[in-house]
């Protein structure tokens, strides 16, 4: 079931096709946004996504939260015991990611760079076809998808590259388990699957960039499961293996 719940201060978009919850537990999810909704009252035209997930494999579930604001995309994913155990952690990064792009907004320079568009954005070397993207992911072709989004590769290495740097705890498992290359894919998988949920509005780029943190905390939280799908798109979809790093 998806639903929808539209007011002045904040548009919300509940998808839990995949995650039987009741229209209480809706309500109460509802609820639960109450801070979140104070924090973005003064952005125009905000809007929340929430997608949830039961995993029977790990008998857990995924929430996932996608805000966009003008300018910005912030994307939150975690597991829990519980739907609605995922669900608040997932609102409680989220609004931790808000308010330090609230605090980067205060901040005098980095907002006069926003307004004239010169902070570091994720560019691509080739601009995507957006009708190739929407017709491989209508078609389930992952591989068509990946391919479209060549020119995204070594801009987004780069940055999660540069992103590792500032996290030195994760930054000590590249290349045990996983590698640059493998968040990068891993960030391509999840662009893949999250494509018809994603804003319209936002710029490309910043919606991909958005992912790089969910990704890094999946492959962090789940190195084998998430591995094997990055592994498997690449052996058995003919996507060319990235180059390892270490």
């Amino acid at each position: 079931m998806q639903s929808a719940d539209s007011n002045e201060r904040l548009h919300i978009e509940i998808d839990n096709r995949h995650c039987r919850l009741s229209q209480d537990d809706l309500a109460k999810m509802r609820d639960n946004l109450e801070s979140l909704i104070r924090m973005v009252e003064h952005f125009p035209r905000p809007e929340l996504r929430v997608y949830l997930q039961h995993t029977p494999r790990n008998n857990e579930y995924l929430a996932k939260t996608t805000l966009i604001l003008p300018g910005q995309t912030l994307v939150a994913s975690e597991h829990g015991p519980t739907a609605h155990a995922a669900y608040e952690d997932c609102v409680r990064v989220l609004m931790d990611q808000l308010k330090a792009y609230k605090d980067q907004l205060g901040q005098v320079p980095d907002r006069q760079k926003t307004v004239d568009g010169t902070r570091n954005q994720l560019e691509p070397t080739i601009d995507p076809n957006l009708g190739a993207l929407d017709a491989a992911v209508a078609a389930g072709d992952y591989a068509a998808f990946r391919s479209a989004l060549q020119g995204y590769e070594e801009p987004l290495r780069d940055r999660v590259g540069r992103w590792l740097e500032r996290y030195a705890e994760t930054d000590g498992q590249v290349g045990r388990p996983f590698t640059i290359a493998d968040v990068v894919e891993d960030v391509f998988l999840a662009a893949f699957e999250d494509y018809e949920r994603r804003g319209r509005q936002v710029r490309f780029g910043d919606w991909l960039d958005g992912l790089i943190d969910p990704s890094i905390k999946e492959l962090t939280r789940h190195p084998d499961e998430e591995l094997e799908n990055v592994r498997m798109v690449r052996s058995m979809q003919g996507v060319p293996a990235t180059r390892e790093e270490s």
